[in-house]
């Protein structure tokens, strides 16, 4: 199969943006993208920056199509199910992640942008409690800018339907960092089929390391299709667009 090499955004990507060119930008949509995901297992396929990474890439997707820069993603996270499983570094509570991200906020008002999209590739409760509770903190303070949270997980429409290390997650991170990836890595899935075709695939049966399938949260991974990955992308980057148009109205 020949390997896509991912869509080049640098022109939106804060790090790598002159002052002047992130003048400009803002001068033509002034919104802010900060994308957090976290540094944990999905399996052996998948990279374990793959939550930030998906973050990054919708994020990157979404200012390239409709204005607007993103900083620098946050590999940090909190919650979850993985938080023992190897090289999972998750923060035992949810105060260092609101230390940064109060933080860019403050500097982003001070930069007087209009609105600050905080955008989580990682959908545990906890990191997506915490980034509501961030931007309902904000904007009852009287701040200028306006800010909203928004995870990888919101409701799509005849999509797929968002998991860990399946399906979902494998088909969005093929788009953006097809390089990452490898199937092969995984038993065969003909030699080794998942026995109970009838089970839960969200089930905690996953957790047993004795699992074919451990760690993985969602439809088997070894049956995901990239030719799909574009639609994927394209309806959640599509989602975040008509939030930010939403309050920028």
């Amino acid at each position: 199969m020949r390997v896509k090499l991912m869509p080049n955004f640098d022109h939106v990507r804060a790090e790598l943006m002159r002052p002047e060119q992130i003048r400009d930008a803002l001068a033509k949509r002034s919104v802010a993208y900060i994308p957090i995901g976290a540094t944990e297992f999905h399996q052996e396929h998948l990279p374990i920056g793959l939550d930030t990474l998906n973050a990054q890439g919708l994020t990157c997707m979404t200012a390239s199509r409709t204005g607007g820069v993103v900083l620098p993603p946050l590999y940090v996270g909190t919650g979850g199910g993985h938080k023992s499983y190897p090289w999972t570094i998750m923060m035992e509570s949810s105060k260092e992640i609101r230390a940064i991200l109060e933080n860019t906020l403050k500097r982003l008002e001070e930069f007087e942008i209009e609105l600050a999209v905080i955008f989580s590739g990682h959908f545990a409760p906890e990191q997506l409690d915490l980034i509501d509770s961030i931007t309902k903190d904000w904007n009852s303070s009287g701040n200028k800018m306006k800010t909203i949270a928004l995870g990888i997980n919101m409701e799509i429409k005849d999509s797929i339907s968002p998991d860990h290390a399946g399906i979902f997650e494998t088909t969005v991170l093929s788009y953006f960092h097809p390089e990452c990836i490898d199937i092969s890595a995984l038993p065969d899935i003909q030699e080794f089929p998942v026995e109970d075709f009838d089970e839960d695939v969200f089930g905690l049966q996953r957790h047993d390391p004795e699992h074919i399938l451990w760690g993985i949260f969602g439809p088997d991974p070894r049956n995901y299709d990239p030719e799909l990955a574009e639609a994927l992308v394209t309806k959640l980057s599509h989602a975040i667009e008509q939030a930010v148009l939403k309050e920028l109205n």
